[in-house]
């Protein structure tokens, strides 16, 4: 075990998440007299909005996942650390972390959690094997393999069942991500893979859109949503709302409808894009402070952001519940800006008690739903089509951190968009099949520690 050197003293700002909240956070304290480390389980920003432009061949990983040391390189008041943060103790304001088989001690004076949240399945964990979500970039790349491997399959098999099942392209979930998604799949299928098979037609290929909600964006609700579901369905998205996922395996997936029929969908190729789960370490801080949490485990925080009773604890992003704001990075962004100016307002001389409540101020949001075609509400305005999607290029390449990935991501979507081509499209056995093995070998080695255990007592 090893113990971060506390060393001058100076006020110690530790931050969990490289995310939008926890990065934007670390940057706003650059000119601050604090010393900040950055705890993180991977060693990337992840620009999360363009995840399923990774998983269809349009990006790279680079695009969208620029190395967290590199963006903070300048910031000499920042450290980074590596590590899957296992415990925070409010009381003795300490976190410890761990990365392979070492672990680590981390003193604060003050902390910003933006732990994230990942993939939820509603209790169903198992569907997880069969149908991967869309949170990471181990998501995405594993997708892109399935997403190209069974258009492979289908030109290899001689079935023609085994053909529709392997063509057969399932979405649950008709959120932003599932329907941006979905778009792409068909966009994929009929556009950049047309005339690229000699035994199969891809533009055949059969792109299923699920979700139990009554209309596709439910978000944005009235006139968006419906243009959306036109837009999809003009490129030849089939959308399936009302109906709820009720099994998933290899082959396919078990749906119930809306007037409780059951039905089969045989699919190989599965994405859950149908909820999130804030991070286990949500529970932790709850559990300490008294808090409470949502259905989501995302913690009610005060005014603030702030724990009850523990003014130098923020959460932020998507682990925080207040006033029903939305999982977006513009809360996560805003809030982590927020918990930096309090430390700094505090360093001042500022009580916590004088702190202004956190307001947040809603930029829009906004989805694209093929090429040429986005909805966008900010307020009471309402856009779609053309004018649209032009707005979200320029507001995510706007957000996209370093000028090297905005450059080379405005090159990437004018190939794209422009032609029928797209950069992206190597896919290996590995990427689909490794995090699979992962968990087995988890499993294996979990077990084998425990039967270890219950020799030495038996002993």
């Amino acid at each position: 075990m090893s113990i971060q050197p506390v060393g001058s003293r100076r006020h110690r700002v530790v931050v969990i998440g490289s995310g939008f909240g926890g990065l934007f956070a670390t940057q706003a304290l650059k000119r601050a007299d604090v010393d900040v480390v950055l705890i993180a389980r991977t060693s990337h920003h992840l620009f999360q909005p363009l995840l399923y432009q990774v998983a269809t061949g349009i990006l790279s990983v680079g695009d969208i996942a620029p190395a967290t040391r590199m963006v903070l390189r300048k910031q000499k008041n920042a450290q980074v650390l590596l590590g899957d943060v296992e415990t925070i103790d409010i009381d003795a304001q300490a976190v410890t972390s761990r990365f392979l088989d070492r672990v680590t001690v981390t003193d604060y004076d003050s902390l910003i959690v933006a732990a994230g949240a990942g993939q939820s399945y509603f209790g169903n964990d198992q569907f997880a094997e069969f149908a991967p979500g869309m949170k990471t970039i181990d998501d995405a790349l594993e997708l892109r393999g399935r997403i190209l491997g069974a258009f492979e399959q289908a030109e290899l098999s001689d079935d023609h069942d085994e053909r529709a099942r392997l063509l057969t392209f399932v979405v649950v979930g008709a959120g932003p991500t599932g329907v941006e998604l979905a778009g792409q799949i068909a966009e994929l299928s009929r556009r950049t893979l047309k005339g690229a098979f000699r035994h199969i037609d891809p533009t055949e290929a059969r792109v299923v859109l699920l979700d139990g909600a009554p209309e596709v964006l439910p978000v944005y609700g009235g006139k968006l949503s419906r243009k959306a579901r036109g837009t999809l369905e003009r490129l030849g998205v089939e959308i399936q709302l009302g109906t709820m996922v009720t099994g998933v395996d290899a082959d396919g997936l078990t749906v119930k409808d809306k007037d409780g029929t059951e039905r089969r969908i045989d699919s190989q190729c599965k994405v859950w894009s149908a909820g999130v789960a804030a991070s286990p370490l949500g529970k932790q801080l709850a559990a300490q402070s008294g808090a409470g949490t949502d259905r989501a485990g995302r913690v009610e925080v005060q005014p603030d952001l702030t724990l009850p009773g523990h003014p130098n604890v923020f959460v932020v992003g998507d682990m925080m519940s207040l006033d029903n704001l939305p999982g977006l990075a513009q809360v996560a962004m805003q809030g982590g800006k927020y918990a930096a100016h309090q430390i700094i307002a505090g360093l001042d001389g500022q009580d916590p008690g004088q702190r202004k409540p956190f307001k947040y101020f809603d930029k829009g949001s906004m989805a694209t739903i093929s090429r040429f075609s986005a909805v966008a509400k900010v307020g009471k305005l309402e856009i779609s089509g053309f004018i649209g999607w032009v707005a979200w290029l320029f507001i995510h390449l706007l957000y996209l951190v370093g000028f090297s990935s905005k450059l080379s991501t405005l090159l990437s979507w004018t190939q794209a968009f422009l032609s029928t081509g797209r950069n992206e499209m190597a896919a290996t056995e590995q990427q689909v099949f490794a995090r699979i093995a992962i968990d087995r070998l988890r499993e294996h080695t979990e077990a084998a520690e425990g039967g270890t255990g219950a020799a030495r007592e038996a002993g």
